[in-house]
């Protein structure tokens, strides 16, 4: 791919260099041309070529390819484009290049139109080419009508403060040790180059929205990806940890703001629960330990004023980075206003189109073919646009009813939509079914589903134009054979399950059929009727079941959750075992007093094994938390005295409140912790329980 410096970078509508040419965010690089009359024209793959001189456009052929828009993509396929032509049939069928995209993936709008989700192809120009049927005659194509990237990047959206790890996997592209990767100009670090087609790095700090990539070769070649990292306004929480070699004579503890990612001057570190040795932090936020024999394993403890503490127990590697987060409390705010913690504005992008239901009869609106008339006065034919959810054990939640699309609803070939969301490649579904606003709760029955990937929408923008085609029927069951965990005094005495459907990357379809509960121990199998079949547009998608034992209908703890589950087929029985048992907390003693210096923590035989405690000390209404990380072999340790050594780095005396988490990680290596595997987010499976104390120092 050409090297470029044009404002696809910095916006749309001027050019940096002349030379170079001028495109458009989200089209290919365009050849350049001598017109006519001695004058530069641009020639977009894809587009008709223009000049300074006003003529009247040639009649279209009876059979055309026009244009397609977006005019380029990844490589692995996957986005959706609006071919724009002339006589196309309802049996059109697109080529882009040698591969065909699938029939099920081809919606033929109306005889100039036609959306197409992009088959996978290789980096360069193809020529698009349509065909009605398998009449020849009909048949059109368009020279280099679309674009494959040479590479992609995975995830290709995070936060505008940077620190994303990102994967990029190239195409034909020959990268080396010298390679280099900017987002915007600004170069990633920490690149790894894994291969000639594989590097990852870390993105740098940006501003939200829709950013160009480059990659410099070793020999100084750029190639450059329009649009190919989105920024947005959110945390990670996935840094810091554990690092480096077998802990021996030398230890480095760095100590981070977990809010700015900046360091901190001053912590105090201690080990173990020696006081002797605490040491503060320099001004780059690092203290060093050495010169004695460390190993083969120390607890780490980092705590600073108007910081959270935390502490890692059973350190056996030379390298901790800490990061701390700030307290929000107005006693932190002396030297200036308490830190800011989300409040901005997040841009947001809009998707407009139809959707649409095959029909008999050419190019005309019919629809709900696959819904049933409404039996009683009370029902009524709808449909809801929804997003993908990020979480498989989200609850599916019944939008407003002025969002409902109804047989009335304006459109040319189907019925219209409008859906805000975030920017970036988005993917939409869709469901049609009964609803009765009239019950209590309201209720709404899916019979059809449609599915529509890769729209891309810019932030502030509107993409139209996307049609959504609602041939899925939801006539599919899945039985679940369930063995929970032996439930304590304290519980859990039930076990809930969810079901979603994987949409790849884009995250999970949520259905109105979603929940089943149970009591425990279940002595029955369960059963989620109304799924959709994992065919066509789903081929690639699988069932995703989340599984819980909690206490009471109120889903309290304790808790003990497993991995998401996933399954590819309706046949047969899913098993659904594997729970970790629950945490029994033996010190601090439940309602009595603790001195904040030993932790104990046991569980029930039998069950997935924890890999990893961790263990929330919450003192003042959750103001101050004292965070701790054990591999599960050593849940029981002792805790430096902060309030010895200053009242103001410790605990707030008063109500304890202890949360205790067992959790197990796939193949997990303690000693290559991460911040990630603090959190449910990290874990795989784990058990939750919460304990009441009194921190008296």
């Amino acid at each position: 791919m050409l090297g470029w410096l044009g404002l696809g970078l910095l916006g749309v509508g001027v050019c940096l260099l002349p030379a170079s040419g001028c495109i458009a965010r989200g089209a290919p690089i365009p050849d350049r041309q001598t017109a006519d009359d001695g004058g530069v024209e641009l020639v977009e793959a894809g587009t008709i070529a223009t000049s300074n001189r006003e003529t009247d456009p040639p009649d279209a052929a009876p059979h055309s390819v026009l244009v397609v828009d977006p005019a380029h993509g990844p490589f692995p396929g996957g986005q959706i484009a609006l071919v724009r032509g002339t006589g196309f049939g309802g049996d059109v069928r697109v080529w882009f290049g040698d591969r065909e995209a699938a029939p099920s993936e081809v919606v033929a709008v109306d005889d100039t139109r036609v959306q197409v989700e992009v088959p996978p192809g290789s980096a360069g120009p193809v020529d698009v080419r349509v065909q009605n049927g398998d009449d020849e005659s009909t048949r059109a194509s368009l020279p280099n009508g679309y674009v494959y990237d040479a590479y992609v990047l995975s995830p290709d959206r995070g936060p505008t403060s940077g620190g994303t790890e990102v994967t990029l996997t190239g195409d034909q592209t020959d990268w080396g040790e010298a390679t280099e990767v900017f987002i915007d100009l600004v170069p990633c670090s920490d690149i790894e180059v894994r291969s000639e087609t594989e590097l990852g790095c870390v993105t740098p700090a940006g501003t939200a929205g829709s950013k160009a990539v480059r990659v410099r070769t070793d020999d100084g070649t750029d190639s450059d990806l329009l649009d190919g990292f989105t920024y947005v306004d959110s945390d990670n929480g996935y840094r810091g940890g554990l690092s480096g070699d077998t802990l021996d004579a030398e230890l480095t503890v760095i100590a981070l703001n977990d809010f700015t990612g900046s360091p901190i001057p001053g912590a105090t570190v201690i080990l173990g629960d020696d006081l002797a040795t605490a040491r503060e932090t320099g001004p780059n936020g690092v203290v060093q330990y050495s010169g004695e024999s460390l190993g083969p394993a120390r607890s780490v403890t980092v705590a600073m004023t108007c910081f959270q503490p935390v502490t890692f127990v059973d350190v056996g590697v030379d390298t901790v980075t800490a990061y701390l987060d700030p307290v929000l409390s107005p006693r932190c705010a002396e030297a200036g206003d308490p830190p800011a913690t989300g409040g901005v504005a997040t841009s947001t992008a809009t998707v407009e189109g139809e959707l649409v239901w095959r029909s008999s009869e050419e190019f005309t609106r019919q629809g709900w073919t696959n819904v049933p008339a409404p039996a009683s006065d009370g029902d009524a034919r709808v449909a809801y646009v929804f997003e993908p959810a990020d979480d498989p054990d989200d609850d599916f939640q019944l939008p407003s009813a002025s969002s409902a699309i109804t047989p009335e609803a304006d459109g040319t070939v189907g019925f219209e939509f409008s859906q805000d969301g975030p920017p970036g490649n988005r993917t939409l579904y869709a469901l049609a079914g009964l609803e009765n606003r009239a019950a209590d709760p309201p209720v709404f029955i899916a019979y059809a589903m449609g599915i529509a990937r890769g729209a891309r929408a810019d932030p502030s923008q509107t993409v139209d134009e996307v049609f959504i085609p609602m041939n899925i029927p939801l006539d599919q069951a899945l039985t679940l054979r369930v063995e929970g965990p032996t439930p304590t005094e304290r519980g859990p005495d039930r076990v809930s399950l969810r079901l979603a459907i994987s949409l790849t990357e884009a995250g999970y379809a949520l259905l109105p059929v979603s929940f089943k509960s149970s009591l425990l121990p279940v002595n029955s199998d369960l059963t989620f009727v109304g799924l959709p079949p994992l065919t066509g547009p789903l081929v690639t998608s699988q069932y995703v079941i989340t599984a819980a034992a909690v206490t009471s209908a109120a889903e309290l703890v304790p808790r003990s959750a497993l991995e998401s589950l996933a399954h590819s087929s309706a046949a047969g029985v899913v098993d659904v075992s594997g729970f970790v048992q629950v945490p029994v907390l033996q010190n601090p003693t439940l309602h009595e007093r603790w001195d904040g210096r030993h932790v104990s923590v046991t569980w029930a035989a039998g069950g997935q094994a924890p890999d990893v405690c961790v263990v929330k000390l919450q003192s003042g209404d959750a103001l101050v938390t004292w965070r701790v990380a054990a591999p599960a072999d050593a849940c029981e340790f002792d805790l430096p005295d902060l309030a010895r050594l200053d009242p103001e780095l410790a605990l707030i005396p008063g109500a304890l409140d202890v949360v205790v988490s067992l959790a197990h990680v796939h193949d997990f290596d303690y000693r290559e912790l991460r911040y990630r595997h603090l959190r449910s987010t990290g874990w795989n499976a784990y058990s939750t329980d919460t304990f009441t104390s009194r921190y008296q120092p």
